[in-house]
C-alpha cells in the first residue's frame, strides 16, 4: 500500500506539471509566500533581501504556507522541503535531519557525532549531539532551508545546510492578538487538538511586547497489544497485559515565547526574549508487522518527556558606516525518559543462552543461583546546555564593495545517564550504586567551538557580483566518565577498567579519559582550519540570474568512549551551478539547481568489539543532484506549485569498515562491507511535492479557498553496509495527498477550516530498526523489525481569530 495508487497518481501529477512547466522533473518547495508584491524576503545570508536575488538554493516556507498546510512542528514543515530527509527514531524529540543526502546512517549516538545540519532559532543554534529541539510552530514569520554547505556564515553544524525558524517580532505600530484552537481525528487512533494565542502589546512609541503560548494534544494511533513470551534460559515470562491499550502513542506540548522590542533611537535596538516549552511523549510509535497494522507488544511504560528553555539577547545598530549585529543565547534542555529493551534480552536469550548471566542474590555472590527474567528497560537522564555568542559587523548593502564579518563562539555541555535495569538484579552484578543496573553509561561531553569568518561581494560591473568568504575554526570536544558492567560480571568492560575514582557526580569511577600525576584528563579531540565559499553571480535580466558556487563545510571530531581515541572532522566540497527566473510578468517563479558534493574521511559507526559503537573517520562519497521549484500564479486566485530534488548518492570507495594506523580508511579488501557505488541510507533518490491552491469570493463576502497539496518520495536504503540493510530491508516509498477547504472573514478577522491529511491513509515507513545487533534481532524467522510510520489519515477542523 505504501507506494501504491497514491505513488502513481502524484508522479504523474509531479511529472505533467513539470513537463508544462519547461523544466526537468525535480524541484525544491513550491510555495510562495505572502510577503509584500510577491516578494520573498529572507535572511539566509545575515541580511535582507529578495529570495530571487540570493545566489543559492533556498526553500523558504512562510507564516501563510504553513497554516495553509497544517505545519506545527519539525515532521510537518520537513515534508515539504524535498532537499530534507530525517531519521525518526520514534517520538516527536527523537529525529535527525539530513540534507541533499549527506547521510552515513551511523548518527545519534550520545557519544556520537554532531549532526550535519544546523537548526537556528532565529539568531541562535540549537541543534545538540542527539537532534535538533523540536519548536512547536505558531506566530513564525517563516522557516528557511539553506542547502549545501553554509559553514562560512553559520558555522560547523552546518556541513550540509542549515534551517532557519524565523519568529515574528514585537512590532510598535499597534496591538495585535490572535487566538486558534483545532479539534482533529486520528483514522485507526483517538482525538487530539490545540489552543495557540499571541499577544503584541505596544508598550509605548519605543517599545513592545510579544508573547504567544500554546498546548497541544496529538492522538495516539498504536496499540499495544498483549503477548506473552517465555524466556528460554530461566523459564521466566514477560507478559504485558497489565500495559495493553489502544492508542498509547499519545503527546502533549505546551509551551510559551515572549521578546521585548525596545528601540534607544532610530539606530539601536535590544531585544531580549525567552522561549520554553515541555513535551512528553507516551508509548511507542513503532509498530511491529509481526503484529498486525499499527500494532506492537511494549512490556514496559515507555515515556519520553523534553523540557527546555532558551534565553537570547539580540542588539541591532550602527556603528559609524558599519551594520553591528550581537545575538548571545543560553540553552538548557533536560530529557528524561523510559524505554523498553526487553528484544534485547530475549533475543540474546534465544540465540545465545545470555539468560544465564542473569541471576539474583545468592549465598555465593556468583553465578550458581537460578536465573531470573532478564527483561531490560532503559532509564534515561540527560542534560544539555548551550552557551552561544556571535558579534557581526557588515556595510551597507548597495556598496559596490560590500563586506560581513564577526566572531562566533559556543560551548555546549551534555550529561548522558543511561542506565540498563533488570528488576531483582543480584547485587555484585548490579554497577556499584545503582541497583538493578546491568549497565551504566555516566559521562559528561563538553563540545566548544570558536571562530572568525568573513564574507565580501564586489560588484565587478553592474550585473556580475564576485562573493569570497572564510572562516577560520577551532574546536576542542572533550568525553569522561564511566560506561559498562559492575566489578563482579563476567565481562571485562566496565568498573574492572577503572583508573580513577568518579569525576562524573553518580558514576562509580572513571573509565574513559586518561590519568597524568593522579589528575583525570578527559578525552579530547581538538583541530582547526579554514572553509572557504566562492561564487560569481550574474544577473542577465532584472528577473533572471545565474550563478556558480564553490564552497565547504566541515564537521568537528570528537572522542570515543572506547579507549579515548579520537576520530576527526570530516569535510564536504560542494560545487554548485543555479539559476533564479522570474517570468511573465510575476506569475511564473522557476528555480533551479545542479550540484556535486564531495564527502571525504566521514565520520562513520563501526560497531566494535563487545557490540560497543565506534565512531572513525572511515568511508568516502560523492553526490551528484538537481533540485528546482515552479510557482505559477496565472490569476483568478489560483496558485500551482511543483518542487523536487533528485539525488545520486553513493560511496565513491570501498567501505571496508575500518583504518591504518594513520586513521586513513582502509577501501582495499577482499570483501567490502559496502561496495563503491552503493547508495549511501536516510535519503530518497527523489523527494517532491505538489501545492495547488484556489481562492475566491463568495456571495456572502467571504474569502474561500480549496486546497490540494501531495508529497512523494522513493525508497530509502535503511543502512550503509549490505549485510544489515539485506536483513533490515529497505524503506518503500510512498506518496500522500492532504486536502483542505475553507473561508475567512478580512472584515471581521476570523478564518475557519476543514482538512484531512494523509487523506488516501497511506502507510509510509520512516525508519526501519531493531533493539540490538541487526544479525541477532533481525533473525528472518524470528526477529522484528519495528516500523516508524507516518501518521494515518487525520480529519481536523480548525477556527482562528485576529484582532
Amino acid at each position: 500500500m505504501a507506494a501504491g495508487r497514491t505513488g502513481r497518481a502524484l508522479g504523474g501529477l509531479l511529472l505533467g506539471s513539470t513537463i508544462l512547466a519547461g523544466v526537468p522533473a525535480l524541484a525544491q518547495d513550491a510555495a510562495t509566500t505572502e510577503a509584500e508584491d510577491d516578494v520573498i524576503v529572507v535572511t539566509s545570508q545575515r541580511r535582507e533581501q529578495d529570495l530571487q536575488d540570493v545566489p543559492l538554493s533556498v526553500q523558504v516556507l512562510g507564516t501563510e504556507q504553513m497554516d495553509n498546510l497544517q505545519v506545527s512542528d519539525f515532521e510537518d514543515y520537513v515534508k515539504f522541503l524535498p532537499s530534507v530527509s530525517t531519521t525518526n527514531f520514534g517520538g516527536p524529540f527523537n529525529q535527525l535531519v539530513y540534507m541533499r543526502g549527506v547521510a552515513s546512517g551511523g548518527d545519534g549516538n550520545h557519544s556520537g557525532p554532531m549532526p550535519s545540519v544546523g537548526t537556528y532559532l532565529d539568531e541562535q543554534p540549537i541543534t545538540t549531539a542527539q537532534g535538533n529541539l523540536n519548536v512547536h510552530l505558531y506566530d513564525i514569520a517563516r522557516v528557511e532551508s539553506l542547502a549545501g554547505p553554509q559553514g562560512t556564515l553559520y558555522g560547523a553544524s552546518s556541513q550540509a545546510g542549515t534551517i532557519r525558524i524565523i519568529t515574528n517580532k514585537p512590532d510598535t505600530s499597534g496591538f495585535d492578538m490572535s487566538l486558534d484552537g483545532e479539534l482533529n481525528t486520528v483514522a485507526h487512533g483517538a482525538e487530539g487538538g490545540s489552543l495557540e494565542g499571541m499577544i503584541n502589546l505596544p508598550l509605548n512609541d519605543m517599545a513592545a511586547l510579544r508573547v504567544v503560548g500554546w498546548y497541544v494534544q496529538d492522538a495516539g494511533y498504536i496499540d499495544n497489544v498483549r503477548v506473552r513470551r517465555v524466556y528460554p534460559t530461566s523459564g521466566a515470562a514477560d507478559d504485558n497485559g497489565f500495559l495493553a491499550e489502544d492508542n498509547f502513542n499519545n503527546v502533549e506540548t505546551y509551551g510559551a515565547r515572549a521578546a521585548l522590542g525596545i528601540d534607544l533611537d532610530d539606530n539601536w535596538t535590544v531585544t531580549p526574549a525567552v522561549m520554553a516549552q515541555h513535551q512528553r511523549a507516551n508509548g511507542s510509535f513503532a509498530w511491529n508487522p509481526r503484529l498486525g497494522d499499527l500494532n506492537t507488544a511494549v512490556y514496559r511504560d515507555n515515556y519520553g518527556v523534553d523540557e527546555w528553555y532558551q534565553a537570547s539577547l539580540a542588539v541591532e545598530g550602527k556603528i559609524g558606516n558599519f551594520d553591528l549585529v550581537y545575538s548571545g543565547a543560553y540553552l538548557d534542555r533536560a530529557i528524561d525518559s523510559l524505554n523498553d529493551y526487553s528484544d534485547y534480552s530475549y533475543f540474546y536469550d534465544t540465540e545465545a543462552g545470555y539468560g544465564t548471566y542473569f541471576v539474583g542474590d545468592c549465598p555465593a555472590n556468583d553465578y550458581s543461583c537460578d536465573p531470573i527474567n532478564p527483561s531490560q528497560y532503559i532509564r534515561g537522564r540527560d542534560r544539555f546546555t548551550k552557551l552561544s555568542q556571535e558579534l557581526r559587523l557588515s556595510t551597507d548593502i548597495g556598496d559596490r564593495l560590500r563586506f560581513t564579518g564577526g566572531a562566533f563562539f559556543q560551548r555546549q555541555t551534555h550529561n548522558i545517564e543511561q542506565a540498563y535495569t533488570i528488576d531483582n538484579l543480584a547485587q555484585f552484578l548490579g554497577v556499584t550504586g545503582w541497583d538493578d543496573t546491568i549497565w551504566l553509561t555516566k559521562q559528561e561531553r563538553v563540545d566548544r567551538d570558536f571562530a572568525v569568518f568573513g564574507q565580501a561581494e564586489f560588484d565587478l560591473t553592474d550585473d556580475l557580483t564576485l562573493t569570497g568568504g572564510a572562516r577560520y575554526f577551532r574546536y576542542n570536544n572533550t568525553l569522561v566518565g564511566f560506561f559498562g558492567y559492575s566489578t563482579g560480571n563476567a565481562f571485562s568492560s566496565g568498573e574492572k577498567q577503572c583508573f580513577a575514582g568518579p569525576v562524573v557526580e553518580g558514576s562509580p569511577c572513571t573509565n574513559l579519559g586518561s590519568v597524568s600525576g593522579g589528575v583525570v584528563n578527559p578525552a579530547r579531540s581538538k583541530d582547526d582550519g579554514y572553509i572557504h565559499r566562492l561564487n560569481l553571480t550574474w544577473n542577465a535580466t532584472p528577473d533572471n540570474m545565474f550563478y556558480a558556487t564553490w564552497s565547504r563545510g566541515f564537521r568537528p571530531g570528537g572522542s570515543n568512549r572506547r579507549g579515548g581515541f579520537a576520530y576527526g572532522a570530516d569535510f564536504l566540497t560542494n560545487y554548485e551551478v543555479g539559476m533564479k527566473h522570474t517570468l511573465a510578468d510575476g506569475m511564473v517563479r522557476w528555480n533551479t539547481a545542479v550540484f556535486q558534493q564531495d564527502w571525504n574521511n566521514f565520520q562513520f559507526a563501526i560497531l566494535g568489539p563487545n557490540g560497543l559503537t565506534e565512531i572513525r573517520n572511515a568511508a568516502q562519497a560523492r553526490i551528484r543532484g538537481i533540485e528546482s521549484d515552479v510557482t505559477i500564479m496565472p490569476g483568478d486566485g489560483l496558485t500551482i506549485g511543483v518542487g523536487g530534488t533528485y539525488l545520486d548518492a553513493k560511496l565513491s570507495a570501498n567501505y571496508c569498515g575500518t583504518t591504518d594506523a594513520q586513521g586513513v580508511p582502509i577501501t582495499n579488501c577482499g570483501a567490502p562491507l559496502a561496495a563503491r557505488g552503493t547508495q549511501l541510507p536516510a535519503s530518497p533518490d527523489f523527494k517532491g511535492n505538489v501545492v495547488a491552491r484556489y481562492e475566491f469570493e463568495t456571495d456572502l463576502d467571504l474569502l474561500g479557498h480549496i486546497q490540494l497539496a501531495g508529497v512523494y518520495q522513493t525508497g530509502i536504503r535503511t543502512e550503509l553496509q549490505d549485510a544489515d540493510d539485506a536483513l533490515i530491508g529497505r524503506q518503500a516509498g510512498y506518496g500522500t495527498i492532504d486536502f483542505a477547504a475553507g473561508v475567512e472573514s478580512e472584515e471581521d478577522g476570523w478564518n475557519l477550516e476543514f482538512y484531512i491529511t494523509n487523506l488516501l491513509d497511506e502507510r509510509g515507513t520512516n525508519y526501519q530498526y531493531t533493539q540490538c545487533f541487526i544479525s541477532v534481532c533481525a533473525n528472518p524467522t524470528t526477529g522484528i523489525v519495528y516500523q516508524v510510520p507516518n501518521q494515518p489519515a487525520t480529519m481536523g477542523i480548525k477556527f482562528g481569530w485576529e484582532y
